[in-house]
């Protein structure tokens, strides 16, 4: 073999060599590519989903309680859901002997943590509640909750929401 043929040889290989890593480059820019799609769509359907929960837990009517009570319900799973399920008669029965009347929705929200079947989500809620305490006037009502979501069904619901710090 002549050097002209040695080095010709030796330029196929490292040309070679060099599509196969670029191919390999690409491929794994895609893969990341994809990935990044996956836990953005992840993300934006948590947060959709705390969002529409906490947006039903703090519109609640006493003339229309069954109705409000079936959209935090509609949302929720496991043993929050039993739990609000089961007291929800008492919920309702309490909100019409006080005639009270919460009305909200969601100023901010973010996830603190989410996994593929699993987040926690902060959302921050303002509006008003009347009730016999208020003499029925609305008085302002600031909520921060901390939302526990699980992804079941192919759908993302709350299994825990507690307050987070003070609620004036």
């Amino acid at each position: 073999m002549t050097a002209t043929h040695r080095w010709l040889t030796f330029l196929v290989a490292l040309l070679l060599l060099l599509a196969l890593l670029g191919a390999t480059l690409v491929a794994r820019a895609h893969g990341d590519r994809a990935d990044a799609r996956v836990r953005q769509e992840r993300y934006g359907a948590v947060l959709a989903a705390a969002d529409a929960e906490a947006t039903a837990f703090v519109n609640l009517r006493h003339d229309k309680a069954a109705a409000g009570i079936r959209a935090v319900a509609a949302g929720a799973t496991g043993d929050f859901k039993r739990h609000y399920v089961r007291s929800s008669r008492r919920l309702a029965a309490t909100m019409q002997r006080q005639q009270s009347t919460l009305t909200g929705h969601v100023v901010s929200s973010g996830i603190t943590d989410v996994d593929p079947d699993r987040a926690t989500a902060i959302v921050a809620t303002s509006g008003t509640v009347a009730n016999r305490r208020t003499g029925g006037k609305q008085v302002p009502r600031h909520f921060r909750l901390r939302l526990t979501l699980l992804h079941e069904g192919g759908r993302w619901l709350t299994s825990d929401i507690s307050f987070v710090g003070d609620a004036p």
